[in-house]
């Protein structure tokens, strides 16, 4: 297994992502570069931090390091790449991230679990639409965000799910979050769908975030209402 070295943190490529655009990433030290910097920008020694989708690990050590790892939380639903996110943490001594397998869906998702299509590359992955036959369809846990916000009650979000994010804007984010940092996809929904994330953002008090935002990677903050002015 080939090993790079990223920000200070090991990471080994399966054999099987060998001559792909993931390993062209890892050598060039590109590899999801905006998200790792955002994450040592807004994470602060002890806050609980969740990330959903964590692809190989990288991102998710980066967390680690900057929080603790015993205070991330770290959801992946692509089966083939939970080996790998475990190499990559015992590489850089972070064994105690909470690791789970799953998808976060909406909070209307009916059903435990979820269909997933795993994709040839794990950042190909992504929820099945309803109607769509996909070879390499599998089945697997579902957790609404509502319920996954409320069980680790985080103070920083870090999310890469492949364009399902869409669906987790349903309902109103808990006062708990501080940040938000997340890829946006829009090649799989229209522009008035990035509207309504953002629209739910605001209404839960999370506003633009330019220290994290670049490109693809749009980051939101908390802000506090401003104090009353004194009275005479």
């Amino acid at each position: 297994m080939t090993e790079y070295t990223l920000k200070g943190v090991k990471v080994g490529l399966p054999e099987w992502l060998k001559d792909t655009k993931i390993e062209a990433k890892l050598a060039s030290g590109d590899y999801e570069g905006r998200e790792s910097t955002a994450a040592l920008k807004r994470i602060k020694p002890g806050w609980k931090v969740l990330e959903i989708g964590a692809g190989l690990g990288y991102v998710t050590t980066i967390c680690a390091q900057a929080a603790g790892a015993e205070n991330v939380t770290s959801l992946e639903a692509n089966p083939q790449m939970l080996d790998q996110i475990r190499d990559t943490l015992a590489r850089n001594g972070q064994k105690n991230v909470n690791l789970w397998h799953g998808a976060v869906v909406g909070d209307s998702h009916v059903g435990d679990t979820v269909a997933f299509r795993a994709g040839a590359l794990f950042w190909g992955g992504g929820l099945v639409a309803d109607g769509r036959s996909e070879k390499d369809m599998v089945e697997v846990p579902a957790t609404r965000i509502s319920d996954l916000l409320a069980i680790v009650q985080p103070d920083f979000v870090m999310m890469d799910v492949e364009g399902a994010e869409q669906h987790l804007f349903e309902q109103d984010w808990p006062k708990c979050v501080r940040h938000v940092v997340m890829e946006i996809h829009m090649a799989k929904y229209p522009k008035h769908v990035l509207k309504h994330m953002v629209d739910c953002m605001s209404r839960s008090g999370l506003t633009y975030d330019p220290a994290t935002s670049s490109g693809r990677t749009l980051g939101f903050m908390r802000v506090r209402p401003p104090k009353p002015e004194a009275t005479i």
